[in-house]
């Protein structure tokens, strides 16, 4: 709402403006007895005795600045990087996909012991982590689900060394509806609908090398028989999961850790002499944005405290070398 000040009131607020400014030139004469051209105690002087203004100037200019950089700065420039800036209170982890559950159990914990940290987790596919990773998406921490991809970062200089913190097993799940039909891996060809990850993710390569081994262990045959069922393959592991459990398929090949989160599916277990295990590595990138923030949350993951929740999970050790 616009307020119209009467002219009367505006007159008065006038001459008392007038006097204000009359009273403050008083006073100012006053306190520098008349002398325009007094030094500023401590003032800086040029050799012949006079005071140096540019001095003075330029030492207000820095107490100006100071005063006005972001608390916290110590008196850094603006956009200037700061130890203790909010730059260092993100953490962004790309992880693969069946990861998701026991990283959110770290994520929490995490951001309990360092209170204004706020962890972003990227989860997907390993094979398109790796992707965005080699276009320039900034990261600072990456666990895969596999070596090969870990392999190919470190070639390009990506990441640099890295260490396998977790292992994980392939299994077969099976749909409700089909569960009478597939109780052993052997039966996987009765299955009339089958979906597993594509080739280039860890869990598709994974069961293609499965299949592989099955075809010399129980026949030949055997894998063209599976692969005469596949009706589609899926860019991650809960996908394949998700329509196993939605009955769109009857069944597919998974991380048992994934197997075990969903009650809808059965559990069928691939023999242990053509299965494969897994391996997950973990690095920071080499130019992470956070490098400390990466660093700590590495060493919660292979510490005590990230190894026993990975258990939890079931996820399997890492053997001692």
């Amino acid at each position: 709402m616009k307020t119209t000040t009467p002219s009367s009131v505006r007159t008065n607020a006038v001459t008392r403006f007038g006097l204000t400014l009359f009273v403050v030139a008083l006073a100012s004469t006053a306190g520098c007895g008349g002398c325009g051209g007094s030094e500023a105690p401590g003032a800086p002087r040029d050799e012949s005795g006079t005071t140096d203004e540019r001095g003075t100037r330029e030492e207000r200019g820095t107490r100006e600045e100071r005063s006005a950089s972001p608390p916290g700065t110590g008196g850094a420039p603006a956009g200037e990087p700061s130890a203790t800036g909010p730059e260092e209170r993100e953490l962004l982890v790309f992880a693969a996909t069946s990861l998701r559950d026991v990283f959110g159990v770290l994520e929490a914990r995490f951001e309990a012991l360092h209170p204004g940290t706020d962890v972003t987790l990227q989860l997907a596919g390993t094979q398109e982590l790796r992707a965005q990773i080699e276009a320039g998406a900034p990261a600072d921490v990456i666990a895969s689900a596999d070596v090969t991809s870990m392999e190919a970062l470190r070639a390009s200089g990506r990441v640099g060394d890295y260490e396998v913190f977790a292992r994980n097993e392939p299994v077969v799940v099976v749909s409700r509806a089909a569960s009478t039909r597939i109780t052993s891996f052997a039966g996987l060809p009765e299955a009339e609908r089958i979906v597993l990850g594509v080739p280039e993710v860890p869990i598709g390569r994974y069961a293609g090398a499965i299949l592989e081994a099955a075809d010399r262990s129980m026949g030949a045959g055997f894998r063209a028989r599976v692969e005469a069922r596949i009706v589609s393959r899926e860019p991650n592991v809960r996908q394949v999961l998700a329509k196993v459990v939605m009955g769109e398929a009857d069944a597919g090949i998974v991380y048992r850790t994934d197997a075990r989160a969903e009650d809808a599916v059965s559990v069928v277990e691939i023999p242990g002499e053509i299965n494969v295990i897994a391996e997950y590595p973990i690095a920071p990138l080499t130019h992470a944005p956070h490098p400390a923030l990466a660093g700590a949350w590495i060493e919660m993951v292979q510490g005590r405290e990230g190894q026993d929740a990975l258990a939890d999970a079931g996820f399997l050790g890492v053997p001692s070398p």
